[in-house]
């Protein structure tokens, strides 16, 4: 046999190789590009076909018009309680306030207790009630107009939801900072040892929900429920297993509402991705006192002001 043939021979086996090497990775390539196609599309599906509902009290042109400029978005968040037989409460109420250009983010917490005008009914009354009242258009024209400040975006979330969101995440860790058994929300008798504890969904629901056992109120049940979705948020962004995806979004579809359509949240999440680098966490301050019988949270107009202030200074 000649030495050229030898040759050829040699190269043969190893160019075959080479060829199902690159074949299989392109298939590989193509199953992996498909699925996160499929996830892409799942999403974008559940956002603008289940999760997007507008609102009358927000102009949603305005909105996107911000998130294109890279301008400050006033964003209401909403944790609602909606058992049966009743129309619910917003549990949970929360300014988040984003500044991109200077890299800041502000989440004003408001009591839900706060003692304000209800807008629609024109009633003095607990800003919780006006859900119950009217939805998440009275909630939003309350709080736009005890702050004075405009709404872009409302997110709004069943905080029933809060249990099925933390078990697609796979349980989460918190820094309990109160050592204290449950007499039932959870498991009655269970304990919430101080400290670092994970949750599973029940687990994390028991921990959001309970009150009276806290010294601090509703000040302590609120940074709890802070404490939850900032957890839920951490873990979501780092899972691995590509695989919890399809749940998170399942759960998002059946917990959750906005005003934001999917190009809003794509946009979020690329132009305002650093304001996280700068966080400020704050509640409304004020004093409890009782009127006719019932428990109000007061806060006072100088307090009203600081709040209105720091929500509309950028830089």
């Amino acid at each position: 046999m000649s030495e050229q043939k030898r040759l050829n021979r040699n190269k043969k086996p190893k160019r075959l190789w080479l060829k199902i090497s690159l074949a299989i990775i392109l298939v590989l390539g193509l199953g992996v590009s498909a699925y996160a196609f499929s996830i892409y599309n799942d999403a974008k599906d559940t956002v603008n076909e289940k999760i997007h509902k507008k609102v009358s009290s927000i102009d949603h042109e305005i909105g996107k018009k911000k998130i294109e400029a890279q301008e400050p978005l006033n964003i209401l968040l909403l944790g609602v309680d909606k058992r049966a037989g009743d129309s619910g409460r917003s549990d949970a109420l929360m300014v988040l306030s984003l500044d991109p250009k200077n890299n800041k983010m502000k989440l004003i917490s408001i009591p839900r207790d706060t003692r304000t005008t209800i807008v629609g009914e024109g009633i003095k009354d607990k800003i919780n009630h006006a859900y119950a009242f009217g939805g998440t258009d009275m909630s939003i024209s309350t709080v736009e107009s005890m702050l004075d400040i405009s709404l872009d975006y409302y997110v709004q979330m069943n905080m029933e939801g809060l249990t099925e969101m933390v078990g697609a995440v796979g349980g989460i860790t918190v820094d309990n900072q109160l050592d204290w058994y449950d007499t039932g929300y959870y498991k009655k008798g269970y304990h919430y040892a101080e400290g670092e504890i994970s949750l599973n969904g029940p687990q994390a629901m028991g921990y959001v929900r309970m009150r009276y056992k806290d010294p601090n109120g509703d000040f302590g049940r609120t940074k709890r429920q802070r404490q939850v979705i900032e957890a839920i948020i951490d873990k979501g962004s780092s899972i691995a297993s590509v695989n919890k995806i399809d749940n998170m979004i399942d759960v998002l579809g059946k917990n959750m509402a906005t005003n934001m359509d999917f190009d809003d949240m794509k946009d979020l999440l690329f132009n305002y991705k650093n304001v996280r680098k700068n966080t400020v966490s704050y509640m409304l301050k004020g004093s409890g006192t009782k009127i006719d019988g019932t428990y109000y949270y007061l806060v006072p107009d100088e307090e009203i002001a600081k709040v209105h202030k720091m929500i509309s200074e950028v830089g």
